[in-house]
């Protein structure tokens, strides 16, 4: 009997020293011992792109954060006294704004004949420092129709000034703390920056850790996008946007299936923030089912 339990001891040991190590145990028994041991299902912070009055639901639901309008919530049309409003309400909730989109409008061009970069620029100082006062991470830098190209215009001019302007917008990025997420749209919505790729040439080319990628699943879709591009520009990623392909609705409308989306997420580490950006047909019920289909098909991967 004291035989048996000092080789149970001594076959426990070499167990616990092969997991610890993260090495195959030599014996049999440390080799089952490595097999029974759980991997940690994948998971991220997910939110909803909509109003910040969507909160309290989102909360319930079991979501970590709301993904607000940097024109509905930060520079609101109706002036100062309704952002101040905004940032009572935030606090009294206590439930964060990670991140905006909508960061200016398609009348702002920042390519073309006829560029409005100072009003930009300008636009992007109040936002970024707002983002920095509310506690977020990061802007989305989408805006399709301010860098849509007019028909004519030379693609490689109007790529370089483009660049011009991020290179002038990243260091305000970075002086306030919030990344500037550059996020590639389908050609249904713009002709300029339609790719992962795309948006990482941009990226290279401004070389500021501030500036970094968003990825949106659903226009990775859309452009018939790989997962393996996520793995290829994993270092950029900031932030994902998702929605099922056929007609940007809710994960769980269609019944898209986003696990070799999310196993690339996985393989690269991605701890940011995933946000369900969608056409909403009935707002309560797709969010509540949507959590639960992208929760699902995160632990599967």
């Amino acid at each position: 009997m004291l035989r048996q339990n000092r080789t149970s001891r001594r076959d426990f040991i070499r167990c616990a020293t092969g997991v610890l190590a993260s090495l195959p145990a030599i014996n049999t028994f440390g080799q089952q011992c490595l097999t029974d041991v759980p991997t940690t299902a994948f998971s991220l912070p997910l939110g909803v792109c909509t109003s910040y009055d969507k909160a309290e639901l989102l909360k319930r639901l079991g979501y970590s954060f709301v993904e607000e309008s940097v024109g509905r919530f930060l520079i609101p049309d109706v002036g100062d006294s309704q952002y101040t409003q905004n940032v009572a309400t935030l606090k009294k909730e206590a439930f964060p704004v990670r991140s905006y989109i909508y960061f200016f409008p398609g009348k702002l061009k920042s390519v073309g004949p006829d560029l409005h970069h100072e009003a930009i620029l300008e636009r992007a100082e109040l936002a970024l420092r707002r983002a920095k006062e509310c506690g977020s991470k990061n802007i989305v830098f989408g805006s399709g129709g301010s860098r849509a190209i007019p028909d004519g215009f030379d693609r490689d001019k109007a790529k370089a000034q483009h660049i011009a302007l991020c290179q002038k917008m990243a260091p305000i990025a970075e002086k306030y703390g919030v990344t500037l997420a550059i996020e590639p749209l389908n050609r249904g919505e713009t002709n300029f920056i339609n790719s992962l790729a795309d948006g990482v040439e941009i990226i290279r080319a401004v070389n500021n850790p501030w500036f970094r990628l968003q990825c949106d699943i659903y226009h990775m879709l859309k452009e018939d996008e790989k997962p393996e591009e996520i793995v290829k520009y994993g270092q950029y990623i900031a932030h994902c946007h998702l929605a099922e392909k056929q007609s940007r609705t809710a994960p769980g409308v269609k019944g898209d299936d986003f696990r070799p989306y999310f196993r690339a997420l996985k393989q690269i580490n991605y701890q940011g923030g995933l946000s369900l950006e969608c056409n909403w047909t009935n707002f309560d019920q797709e969010i509540a089912r949507g959590i639960e289909v992208v929760r699902q098909q995160l632990a599967e991967v």
